[in-house]
């Protein structure tokens, strides 16, 4: 009986220890993937034999290594690949499930080496080239309208260059700058970048309430600097009957009559100033001359003014002899020229 036991227990441990053998032996041929959970690679065509470790049979880890496991269709993306992509890739390839054993990860995240330019960086290259440019010395900001989006590029490249140039704009205030960015003399990528301007100006503003039909002068009104989307004129300084600025205010008002009553600490605006009137120099019912000068004959008639008129206005004026009204222009020496 004891004999008997012996052999039982031997037998055993034989079929234990063939079973073992096998077991090792399958596994000495079988095809072994590690799966990390992420990794970076150069192109956009994964390959297995890129993003995980083979080992196993040499002939059928060169053929699994050259599976393709999808494809990355722009800088900066990432693709997930599970498990079940790897082994459906696998057995297309004529690799059966049966043979390969998965280690690692449950799911790669593949990423592609890549190279990002943002876009303040767009903005900063075409600011830097508006300044070395002769614009108008009163320009106080470049406001960008807008950031534009970063550019991402494909792999990396330490020869990059963004260089920038003017776009016509139809807008007055704006500028637009086209930034292209080139490696080893390719072009890359373009941005465009617009910016609005803002200029250092003056206003005028009043110190007191200033009556209808007061002169403006230095005591009663004060020049501020402010910040406008438009430059000044260039002769700011001059006349103020010639000289007007782009909202139609003279540029210095001085001498100029208030057509309304002006409060204190407001801006003067269209319509609040204008010239001195000259004084009537025609009354209305006041006999005048009437002077036709053409080609050199001197013609001069008698006639009635039928309304108040200033020089270089326009009256109405009565021929005495014909009895005919007239449409006449006064002149500075009191006569009227008709206007035929």
């Amino acid at each position: 009986m004891k004999n008997r036991t012996i052999s039982i227990i031997l037998a055993t441990f034989l079929l234990l220890s063939a079973d073992s053998k096998a077991d090792t032996e399958q596994k000495d041929t079988a095809l072994q993937i590690y799966l990390p959970r992420e990794i970076t690679i150069q192109g956009n065509v994964p390959i297995l034999g890129q993003v995980a470790i083979i080992r196993g049979n040499e002939s059928l880890a060169a053929k699994a290594g050259k599976v393709t496991l999808g494809r990355i269709s722009a800088p900066g993306q990432n693709i997930i690949v599970d498990r079940l992509i790897v082994l459906s890739r696998l057995a297309c390839s004529g690799i059966p499930v049966s043979e390969v054993t998965l280690i690692g990860a449950e799911k790669i995240t593949v990423k592609q080496q890549h190279q990002s330019i943002k876009g303040s960086e767009f903005v900063e290259n075409a600011l830097a080239f508006l300044k070395k440019k002769p614009f108008n010395a009163s320009i106080c900001r470049w406001d960008p309208t807008r950031i534009p989006k970063d550019l991402t590029l494909s792999g990396i490249s330490k020869d990059l260059r963004l260089s920038a140039c003017l776009i016509r704009s139809g807008i007055r205030n704006q500028v637009k700058v086209r930034v292209t960015v080139f490696s080893n003399d390719r072009e890359m990528g373009v941005r465009e970048v617009t910016f609005r301007l803002k200029y250092n100006c003056r206003r005028v503003v009043t110190k007191v309430d200033i009556p209808q039909g007061a002169v403006i002068t230095p005591e009663n009104v004060k020049i501020e600097k402010t910040i406008s989307n438009y430059p000044e004129p260039a002769d700011w300084t001059g006349s103020p009957f010639s000289s007007m600025s782009q909202n139609g205010i003279p540029i210095t008002p001085y001498g100029l009559i208030t057509r309304r009553r002006l409060p204190a600490n407001i801006v003067i605006r269209p319509g609040m100033v204008g010239p001195v009137k000259p004084e009537v120099s025609i009354k209305r019912n006041q006999g005048v001359v009437i002077r036709i000068d053409r080609l050199g004959l001197l013609i001069t008639v008698t006639g009635k003014s039928m309304q108040d008129g200033r020089v270089g206005e326009l009256i109405k004026v009565k021929n005495m002899d014909s009895q005919r009204i007239i449409l006449a222009k006064v002149n500075e020496d009191g006569t009227v020229a008709p206007v035929f």
